[in-house]
């Protein structure tokens, strides 16, 4: 009796018990899609999932995936822009503020608000306090102008190609940029402070998801720039190399990353990323 009933039940428990980490596999998979997404643009994602590290790892890892699609949906507009006659600079201009638009500009505000706190000279407490303020000093201001300017220059650039290798470059350009926030997460990195964005991405992203992220983007930079396939991946590894240089700047001063750090390296891969193909 025990013979006959017992394999089945203990195969029945393996079986529910293997359903129920299907289930949660795909419930924290889904959960790392949604914070992906609702952190890193405006876009709304229905239901609330749960928010933790390991999730939290997903979501950064997912960063330049996010990218590519947010580089897809600028292009579009600044490639229509010019296929109805607008200027390559008011095409550029339209796609940088589309970028800024569906990202509710937070990596600008990151970036005005880590230029302002480093700036300073301060001491990292004081540092820390600045980039809490809500208004912008006077190094956050040349910060943001500088971006944008080399931003907006460099997809005038870019737009004036065929349109396929337009579309390719101003995705890669976004994309470099939230890949750059990928790597400043991953771990060995620290948190700047024990609350909010930087504690809970700091340190997450395993090599793995760094590599494989850098390796998607690159191989799609390959395909910007019409004849010149070397010069989009070049492009994209001074731009992470630049914003890795920011990146440790902020940790020595700072102790680590906060949210604010993220959006700067965001912003400043993204401007080399788009001088870098425009050249």
């Amino acid at each position: 009796m025990i013979g006959a009933t017992g394999p089945g039940r203990l195969d029945a428990k393996g079986s529910a018990a293997g359903r129920r980490c299907e289930v949660s596999e795909r419930g924290r998979w889904a959960d790392g899609v949604r914070l992906a997404v609702t952190t890193l643009t405006v876009v709304p994602v229905t239901g609330r999932g749960a928010v933790d590290r390991g999730r939290a790892a997903l979501a950064m890892s997912l960063a330049p995936a996010v990218g590519l699609a947010l580089g897809v949906a600028a292009a579009g507009i600044g490639v229509a822009a010019v296929a109805v006659g607008a200027s390559p600079l008011v095409a550029a201009v339209l796609t940088v503020a589309a970028t800024a638009a569906l990202t509710r500009g937070l990596h600008l505000d990151g970036l005005a608000d880590t230029a302002d706190a480093l700036g300073s000279y301060a001491d990292r407490d004081t540092a820390l306090a600045i980039m809490r303020r809500p208004d912008i000093g006077p190094f956050g201001v040349v910060a943001l102008v500088l971006a944008l300017l080399g931003q907006v220059g460099g997809a005038a650039a870019v737009l004036v190609w065929p349109w396929y290798h337009a579309v390719a470059g101003v995705a890669v350009a976004i994309a470099t940029g939230r890949l750059a926030i990928t790597w400043a997460c991953r771990r060995g990195i620290p948190a700047a402070r024990p609350d909010g964005l930087g504690a809970l991405v700091a340190g997450t992203v395993g090599p793995g998801a760094t590599v494989l992220g850098t390796a998607v983007v690159v191989a799609t930079a390959a395909a910007a720039g019409p004849g010149r396939p070397w010069q989009g991946p070049v492009a994209v590894l001074v731009a992470l190399a630049v914003a890795a240089i920011v990146v440790r700047h902020a940790v020595r001063r700072l102790g680590g990353v906060t949210g604010d750090v993220l959006g700067a390296a965001c912003e400043t891969a993204a401007t080399v990323a788009y001088i870098g193909l425009s050249i």
